[in-house]
Formats: structure tokens, sequence, C-alpha cells
């Protein structure tokens, strides 16, 4: 079994050796770890200034496999366990050794090249026999919408013999220019979603894994329901938690509920896939998505390293800054309990290497009541919290965060009323979301924060998240309050 991954680093001034550096993998030494059945071996057929490519050579034993109680007694017959493809072919097996090979490349970690790790670089992959029930088609639907360029050529089975006809083997090349993170991400979903057969029992904690590894890209995806199916295997259940998870986290709604909180309408379904209500179109993203990354980009902009997300919810703004090695000190509140111990799973709070876990702290706090543990850092997020708290309290908050905690920054996101008339399913009348307590127009979150400024002594400016409508402006507002400097 084998799968190659290559690059030429062009126009990213650095030399394509320094691939080595993103997974986390010296060229100069080939590596191999112990996996379920066998061991799975790393090594760089080439490493030089010009061109770089990783190889992953897995081994499979399967007799080892099925001692190891992984076997699939359910494969046709007895002898099934021990004659199949697994030691051969891409599969589910391939793609737990790339999840324990890459594990902090695919994080989006790089201490010594960060600028790198979080660009998108010229990547191309080779992966020579891969099952896929689906055939070419679907390799080339499910990679395509991710930026990725597919050629996919069913193997014959017998070149020879012509007229028997193809396997259900593809050789798949995939080419891009994509973030090697979120490569490696779809390749640890993708791969054994085509197979459609996974070499160990689904259980629960394969949707934690189902929506980490496909965060910032599944729930956009237009077939994001048969992958989240397949990756389950067709556990009706694991599927249906995995795809609620993924309009929590990334901001989009099932079929059968309002848009909410996200704004993107839903194109015409050209692929005969009928797409979720609220689901963007092939290769948009989530105005969720955009966001967070617009708050991050923000924080990176100030130069913040000691930051409060403040009302975290489920941690996906942390999950983001996480990955900023620029970031020394993260505090994640929430007056819910739920939602810290939500976030902390799926941060995988009690996995964190150390040094991670020390950057990263919860804590219980009411965004309206001061907290002493939140005073003087350089940068304080409410991001979508505002519109959650009761107008009379509004004046409390703004004491808590501008008066008491006075950080140096200050980010606040809130939705757009006037964008509303947007969302296709949204009601004359009604907010994004039933927990909403009042939604403000441009003028009216312009207004507040002018004044806010003034009484607490900061400057304020505006920034659009989402398309900017010339009409009615964008989905999401933004306000960015600095401290004015005393003369």
């Amino acid at each position: 079994m084998f799968l190659t991954l290559g690059t030429d680093l062009s126009g990213m001034d650095a030399p394509a050796s320094d691939f080595g550096f993103l997974l986390h993998k010296n060229p100069a030494r080939p590596q191999a770890i112990d996996v379920t059945g066998g061991a799975a071996h790393v090594f760089y057929p080439e490493a030089t200034a010009d061109r770089c490519t990783v190889a992953v050579l897995l081994e499979i034993d399967p007799i080892g496999l099925v001692k190891a109680g992984r076997g699939k007694a359910t494969e046709g017959f007895t002898l099934g366990q021990y004659v199949n493809d697994r030691p051969y072919a891409a599969s589910s097996l391939l793609a737990v050794a790339l999840g324990k090979l890459f594990r902090t490349a695919m994080n989006g970690r790089c201490d010594a090249r960060p600028e790198l790790a979080a660009r998108a670089i010229p990547l191309d992959v080779h992966v020579p026999a891969l099952p896929c029930r689906g055939g070419a088609e679907l390799a080339e639907r499910l990679f395509a919408p991710l930026g990725w360029t597919v050629d996919a050529r069913p193997v014959p089975l017998d070149p020879e013999i012509p007229g028997w006809g193809d396997s259900r083997y593809v050789d798949l090349r995939l080419t891009g220019v994509l973030r090697l993170a979120d490569a490696l991400n779809h390749l640890y979903v993708v791969l054994p979603v085509l197979d459609d057969a996974k070499h160990y029992w689904v259980g629960p904690d394969e949707v934690d894994k189902l929506v980490r590894a496909g965060e910032g890209w599944l729930a956009a995806h237009p077939d994001k329901a048969l992958i989240s199916r397949r990756y389950l295997a067709h556990r009706r259940y694991l599927a249906d938690a995995a795809l609620e998870r993924l309009a929590e986290v990334d901001g989009f709604a099932l079929a059968d509920e309002p848009a909410e909180e996200d704004g993107i309408t839903p194109s015409p379904a050209t692929d005969g896939v009928a797409r979720s209500e609220g689901a963007p179109a092939a290769g948009a993203v989530s105005l969720a998505v955009e966001r967070r990354t617009t708050v991050a980009g923000v924080l990176r902009e100030l130069g913040a390293r000691r930051i409060a997300d403040v009302g975290c919810g489920e941690g996906a703004l942390v999950g983001e800054l996480l990955k900023d090695p620029m970031v020394g000190e993260l505090i994640a509140t929430d007056v819910s309990v739920r939602s810290l111990l939500a976030a902390k799973r799926r941060l995988h709070y009690d996995d964190l290497p150390d040094r991670q876990r020390d950057r990263l702290k919860f804590l219980q706090s009411s965004v309206t009541y001061a907290d002493d543990r939140l005073a003087g850092l350089d940068a304080v997020v409410l991001m979508e919290v505002v519109e959650h708290v009761d107008p009379p309290r509004l004046p409390a908050l703004a004491h808590s965060v501008f008066h008491a905690a006075r950080p140096a920054a200050a980010v606040i996101t809130t939705p757009n009323s006037e964008y509303n008339i947007r969302f296709p399913s949204l009601p004359a009348g009604t907010y994004r979301h039933p927990d909403h307590r009042f939604e403000w127009t441009r003028a009216e979150f312009q207004t507040w924060s002018h004044q806010t400024a003034t009484r607490y002594g900061y400057e304020v400016e505006f920034r659009p998240v989402g398309p900017d409508d010339p009409e009615v402006g964008p989905p999401t507002q933004l306000a960015l309050f600095r401290r004015e400097v005393a003369n």
C-alpha cells in the first residue's frame, strides 16, 4: 500500500526540502511506526531545493490484523479475513497511518516554519491503488470541490485481457494549491469514504474524528451527507449526529431547519444532489468559517498574544486561534458549563501536547459581570455574543469589557439585520436564531459602538464579514475597538 505527496514550493521563497519541516519528518532519516496489523514507513524519494516528495509505505500482515481483533468476519467467508486487498490497496488502514504519522501537520502547526504552514502551497498526491466504490467519477466528485484537480483512472482487471474490463480500483492523482493541513485532512477522510469499508469497529468517537478532520471544509461540501454516511459505516444515527455537529460548528442549517447565522443561499443542485438549506455551492466558504478566520486575521494584525474569547460556545474560534503559534495565552469563557465541556471535547483538550494545553485556559464567566481574571489582556473577542444579551444588560456588558477588563483591543461581531432579506428561508420579521434578543442594523451597531468607545476611551472602526451587498451591507458586521493612548 503506497502513497506519495510532493511539492516544489514554487513562489514560496523557500527550498522545497523545507517540506520536511511542515511534515515534522526529517528527509535524511527514514522512519517507521507500528500500526494495527503492521508498520508504516516514511521516506523521501527526493528532497532537493527544487523538489521534495514524501512516500508512505504501509506493510500490512492480514494474519496480524486478524489476531489484533480488527479483521472483519463478515467479509464473505472466513478465509476472506486472511486473503484480501488490505496489504495492497489504500483504505482506512492508510488513513489511520496518515493520522499517526502526520498528526502535528494535520493540526496545521509547524514551529520551525509557521508562515509556511499557514500558506497554500503547490501539492501533488499519487495513490496508485485506491478502492473506489463509485468509480473514477465519485473520486472526482468528492475531491474536486475541495480545490483539487483530479485525474482518476480505472485500473483494468488484467491489462493483457481488456475484455475483462476494469477493476474496482483507480489510480488517483491530485494536484492543487492548498494548505498542507487541509490536504492531509482531505485524504484522511475521503480515502476510506471511497473504499466504503473500515477495518475497525465504528463507534461514537468516530463522529469526533470526522468533525475535527472536516473542520473548515466538510460542512461546505455538496456531498457531506454521503461522506458522513460512508465514513461512519452507514450507521444512520452516527451520520445524523455528525451532520448536526457540522451544522453547529460551521454555521450551516439542516434541511428541515431555518438558516442559522450563516446567510448562505443554496445554489441550484446541478449534480443530482439536493443541498441542505443554507449550504453554499461547491467551493464556497461558510460564513461561520469566514467569520472566525476574519477575527483571527484581525488578531494577527493587532499582534495580540494574550486573548480572551468571551462566550466561546463550543470553541470554534478557540480552535482556530490555537493554530497560531504567536498566541501565547488563550482564555475561553462561557456562562454555560455545558458549552465549556463541549469545547474541551471538541478540541480534545486532554490529549493536547503540554505546550498547547499550557496556552489554553477555560473559565466559567458571564459577559455582563466584571471578572478580574480577564483584566489587562491584549484583546477580548465577543463573536456573535452581544445579540444574545437582553438590551437592558448591554451597559453592564460594556462596563465589564471596556472598564473592568480594559483590554488593549476588543473585537465584536454581530449579525447585520438589514441582510436578513437575503435569506430565502428566513421569514420576514424573525431573527436568525431563536435565542437572539435583538439584531442591529448597521446604523444601530455603529451608534452603540461609537457611544461605548467614547465613554471608555477607545477608538472604533468597522469592517464587513462576508459579501458586502451594495444595498444591505454584509451579513456580519465587525467592530474593532482600540484603547486610546494617553498623551
